[in-house]
Order: C-alpha cells, then structure tokens, then sequence
C-alpha cells in the first residue's frame, strides 16, 4: 500500500483532505482515532466510518515483527516480515530513534555490506516504510527517523519521499531528525530541495579516491567524491543543516595517512559532520575491522585538522552486528524479482 493509493480511496469515499490527515495521521502517531476534541463519529463521514475499520486491518498487516535482538548499548535489532512474506530489518536507535529499511534487497551491491550481496528484490513502499516506524511506537517513543537501513532510497525515490513528508508533517518528527542516506545519485539533488518536508542528508562517502570508490561501490552512480561533496554542500547551505558524511573505516584499505590528508582538503571549510564508522565485520566478506584503539587516533587526528569527525559504533554490534545479517539468517524470502 502506497500513501497516495490510501489517499485515494479515502476521497473515493468522501473524504476530505482534513479527515485523509486525521486518518494518516492516528496511524503514524500510533494514536488510535478516539482521542482529541473531534471523535470520528462526529468528524468522519459515515462512508469513511464505516471502511475504517477494513483500513485500519490493512495498514496493520503491511508489516509486523518477526523477532527482536535487544543489544546492551539500548538498540535492538528487529526482523521485520512484510505482508508478502519479504523480510527487511529495523533498528531501533538508543535515544529515541528508528533507522528504516527502503528497499528488499539492495542494488548498488557495496562491497562490505551484507544487504547488497544478494542483489534487489523488491522496493518498500511509502506504506510499509510508515509501518516500521509505527511498530517501532508501539515499543518506544520515536523522534528521529534515519534511512539507513537495507537498500538505497535514491533508488525508491517516490515512495521514500511520500514516507518523509508524511513523517515530517503528520508524524511529529522534526525535518532535520528525518535523514535520508544515499551513495549519491543527481536525482537526489534535483528532488530532496522540492519536498514538501527537506531532510537531513547522509552521503556515504567512504573515501576520497574515484577509483577505489567505483570498486567499493561498484553500482553507485559515478559521481566523485568531490562532486558529491560539491552537491552536499550546496544542498547543507539550502536546508541550514549539515550534511553528514558517513566513512566505514576498513582497515589497510581507507585509513592510510594519504586518505587521512585528502579528506582534510577534501571536507575543511564545508558544512558537514563525518560520522567514521568502523567496519562490521561479515562472515565471507574480504574485509577487516579496525581497532577501536587505531579508530579513535584517526578520529582526533582529523578533528585536530578541523574536520568535525564523530567516531559511532554500528548499533547493536553484539546482536547480527552489520544491516543485512538477520534477513540473511532468517528463512529464504520469497524471490519476486531480481534485476538484469
């Protein structure tokens, strides 16, 4: 179920666009409808009164919690089923936050994740990315929304864009605290300034070298990383928040000292927070993870440079660890489709 498509049949049935607003949002508020000065029997029209029930049955079954992994920094990792028997993870953030799944499967194939290893099966719709927010309501209060889970939403643009400007208007979630993450992609640029709602923006950057970059990424539209800080910028200077640039530190691959010189040139003077994260170590993948010990100097190092270098730990790191990992160990997903 797409946003729009419930638009649709609630105007169908003679609603306007004030009664579409107080459906949606009961729903992304996790509110239920008998609350507030005008109660549905004297708000609603009797056509929408009578369907609301069957609605509230179907934006409830989009999706549901196949298991959960709580982890001791106070994240928990849930196994999300979908109304078509797919899979997609969520997590839920410590301090009030959900970070969402945009895709099933994911396309742009990154070397160090585990989600794009099995390629793109199918895309969320703008229902089902709502609906993970709502389950995580059920369990704890939300006010951030990161679009950093399975998938890529440059990639599902239309249905990540209605899932935002729902969030950001009916879902009582600050703009700045709704952050879509992309490798980058010029549709983005030309989209996300015309929204209603205008996120954060996350760029997953992951080094400054062209070459390396299409080799990490190797299905990421081939913008280099200065035109992709270039974008970035000019995106951070319209909004009046930053743009956060997201680094997976691999170690011998993008720690060494010539990297360490050419994101300072690259990232000095630019309105921006590069969040390093060290690698999640995944079984079968050519990788290596970093000491915390080695992280953090390549962190100080960088913010004595005067780049505003925060150094995160992958939430939940003691329960499936990288994004991609529980889908992986649950039972085989139903194959819809897999692109050429």
């Amino acid at each position: 179920m797409r946003i729009s498509s419930l638009r649709t049949e609630l105007r169908s049935l003679g609603a306007l666009p004030l009664h579409e607003d107080r459906i949606l949002r009961d729903w992304v508020r996790n509110a239920g409808h008998e609350h507030g000065r005008r109660r549905p029997d004297d708000f609603l029209p009797k056509p929408v009164r009578e369907a609301l029930p069957r609605i509230d049955a179907e934006l409830d079954g989009l999706a549901r919690i196949l298991s959960a992994h709580p982890a001791e920094d106070g994240s928990a990792r849930l196994l999300v089923g979908l109304a078509d028997g797919q899979t997609v993870e969520s997590v839920l953030l410590p301090r009030d936050g959900v970070c969402v799944s945009s895709q099933v499967g994911c396309a742009v194939g990154c070397q160090f994740c585990m989600t794009g290893q099995g390629g793109l099966v199918r895309q969320v719709t703008s229902g089902e990315i709502v609906a993970q927010v709502v389950l995580a309501r059920r369990r704890r209060p939300v006010k951030k929304v990161v679009f950093m889970g399975m998938g890529e939403p440059a990639h599902n643009l239309d249905n990540v864009m209605e899932a935002i400007e729902l969030l950001g208007v009916e879902g009582n979630i600050a703009h700045k605290n709704l952050v879509f993450s992309t490798v980058g992609d010029p549709r983005v640029f030309e989209r996300l300034p015309a929204g209603r709602v205008k996120p954060a923006l996350a760029l997953s950057l992951h080094t400054t070298k062209p070459d390396l970059r299409a080799r990490l990424l190797p299905r990421a539209p081939r913008m280099t990383p200065q035109e992709l800080v270039e974008e970035g910028e000019r995106y951070a200077r319209l909004t009046g928040y930053p743009i956060q640039y997201q680094w997976t530190l691999l170690e011998g691959v993008n720690d060494g000292q010539d990297e360490l010189d050419a994101l300072v040139e690259l990232l000095r003077g630019k309105y921006a927070v590069l969040n390093m994260i060290p690698y999640n170590a995944n079984e079968g993948l050519p990788f290596r993870r970093p000491g915390w010990d080695q992280a953090e100097r390549v962190a100080a190092w960088l913010f004595e440079r005067g780049i505003l270098t925060k150094l995160r730990d992958s939430a939940g790191q003691d329960v499936d660890a990288g994004c991609g990992q529980l889908r992986a160990r649950a039972a085989q997903p139903i194959k819809l489709h897999r692109p050429a």
